[in-house]
């Protein structure tokens, strides 16, 4: 038996609460939900996404919920959740004692976001929706490929706003790194804090940051232009393969529709898909983030 699609917010409430778990529709991507201080629920996620359990996941809380409760926040950190909250934006921060290990996989701190998807749900871990390392899904009818009947229930909310996961920024002591870029550019938070913001590319601490990532089953090619596109299209169809190419000229639409078109590839069993960069800028810089990722094997 499939999982039932539904656009009732109560039913999949009820679902949370017994324990379930559910396909939650947020503006980034549909996320995998379950009450965060529910251990079994959440031991369910990490079992059908197959991600390690040392690996931490994201508990979304409601804009009316103190916040301060789950995460001990730095000035900065403060800031930035007054300035971008709710929203596409992940605060990695010192946990309180309310944060069970089973959400951090044991580490001191936590992921906190506040998402502005209308139909979201409070206090629930909600890693995206597929496979550990898979292409995110941004369509209700994602969820139900990838997890079919692993899943109680799916909030259909429609295709999701921004399309690629939300920025996550480390607020500890004094620092403030980018751990993952996303729709929140590394540029409008310095601007939020006036402080500098730093990168990290070292140990995974917090979800999207492992090399290879958001990987289609077809080989992804990066290049530059839409003419080397065309070039490589042409060389590769020679060769016996089924190509695609994924072009956007606006970083809006190009993070809308990235995840729908490696999706769609791989249904169409391309074996190569060739992915114009943009720039690295702004969203520009998510959407190179993401596709370097698939890229790597």
């Amino acid at each position: 038996n499939q999982p039932q699609i539904s656009t009732d917010v109560n039913e999949a409430a009820q679902v949370l609460l017994s324990g379930g778990i559910i396909g939650l529709p947020t503006e980034t991507v549909y996320g995998l939900a379950a009450c965060a201080l529910n251990q079994s629920a959440v031991s369910k996620v990490f079992a059908v996404k197959e991600r390690p359990t040392s690996h931490p996941l994201i508990v979304h809380l409601s804009p009316e919920e103190d916040f301060t409760k789950w995460g001990v926040f730095t000035s900065d950190a403060l800031r930035l959740a007054r300035a971008f909250w709710p929203g596409p934006l992940t605060l990695l921060v010192e946990r309180t004692k309310i944060v069970p290990d089973w959400v951090t996989g044991g580490r001191d701190t936590v992921a906190l976001r506040v998402p502005s998807h209308p139909v979201a749900i409070a206090l629930v871990v909600a890693p995206s929706a597929n496979k550990f390392g898979k292409v995110s899904p941004t369509t209700a009818q994602h969820v139900l490929d990838d997890l079919g009947v692993s899943v109680d229930l799916i909030l259909d909310g429609g295709s999701c706003e921004v399309g690629v996961e939300s920025t996550i920024v480390e607020c500890l002591g004094d620092s403030l790194v980018l751990l993952r870029p996303g729709a929140i550019s590394a540029e409008q938070i310095q601007d939020a804090v006036q402080a500098q913001l730093t990168t990290e590319q070292g140990v995974s601490r917090a979800p999207g940051m492992l090399v290879s990532h958001y990987t289609p089953d077809a080989d992804v090619v990066l290049v530059d232009s839409i003419e080397e596109a065309q070039r490589y299209k042409t060389k590769l169809e020679s060769e016996g393969g089924k190509v695609a190419i994924i072009s956007h000229r606006h970083v809006d639409e190009y993070a809308k529709k990235l995840y729908d078109e490696l999706r769609d590839a791989d249904n169409n069993a391309c074996s190569s898909v060739i992915a114009v960069m943009p720039q690295d800028s702004g969203l520009g810089t998510a959407i190179r983030d993401r596709l370097r990722k698939a890229a790597s094997r």
